[in-house]
């Protein structure tokens, strides 16, 4: 018998289904695949023990992702691990997830609110290419906004109330137009300081700083290039003053009651 339908008598809506199903599940499997790249594979929180899991859901096979601006390249998931160590620190029980607490002087212990990852040796840049955080000087066209304080020249107070050095210069986001860090000159060295832990007083005509104290500006993390900060460097620098909240005065350390 003659008949003019193309696909029989196949339910087409029905086979639509299959397909995005097993489209789906497809999908799935490829991102759930995927995101086991960065921070795999697992280690062992005591030993340091790499877990191979193995299964379909838990192996990302190596892919190599090469890097913009002459950055080389990075290939992932890998076996080079962190040291799961952290120096001036020790566990108080020999548990996975016993808390770590500082050993010696509590903010360069690097644990807690303190605590940082392993970044990139270079520094971050704009799309262009260019440096994304640098000296104002060097920002071709950017100014403070003349209705703010302009703090360069001001006076830097550390938690304590002391004084740690004077602000020396401002360090722009050239891609976020906005201030970064404040480079302070303590007299023997000059530091940077993160600008969302800063309280700048138009009053008093002073800059405030309440994550540590006039005397811990001295062991501010360094930068290894004038001019120029990695994003290692800022990674350890924000980590100094973050644990100076908890770690600048040993009252912190202590319960509210």
């Amino acid at each position: 018998m003659y008949t003019n339908l193309i696909a029989g008598s196949i339910d087409i809506a029905e086979l639509m289904v299959y397909i995005f199903f097993l489209f789906f599940l497809g999908l799935v499997i490829y991102l759930r695949r995927e995101d086991r790249r960065e921070g795999y594979p697992v280690e062992d929180d005591i030993g340091g023990r790499l877990r191979r899991d193995g299964t379909l859901l838990n192996t990302a096979l190596p892919k190599t992702f090469n890097l913009p601006f002459d950055q080389g390249s990075v290939t992932a998931p890998n076996n080079n691990r962190d040291p799961i160590e952290v120096a001036n620190s020790r566990r108080v029980s020999p548990w996975p997830g016993a808390p770590i607490e500082p050993v010696g002087d509590p903010i360069m212990a690097g644990v807690g609110p303190g605590a940082r990852a392993h970044r990139s040796k270079f520094a971050d840049v704009t799309a262009e290419g260019h440096l994304r955080i640098v000296p104002i000087g060097d920002a071709a066209g950017t100014t403070v906004e003349t209705r703010d304080v302009d703090p360069r020249g001001l006076t830097v107070r550390g938690a304590d109330g002391e004084i740690a050095g004077k602000v020396s210069d401002i360090w722009v986001d050239r891609s976020e137009m906005m201030i970064r860090y404040l480079e302070v000159d303590t007299g023997s060295r000059k530091v940077l300081m993160p600008m969302t832990m800063v309280l700048v007083n138009r009053s008093r005509n002073n800059v405030t700083c309440d994550a540590i104290t006039a005397a811990q500006f001295a062991n501010v993390p360094a930068l290894a290039k004038p001019g120029e900060i990695t994003r290692d460097e800022e990674e350890q620098i924000v980590a100094y003053f973050g644990g100076g909240y908890l770690y600048a005065t040993p009252s912190r350390q202590e319960p509210l009651l």
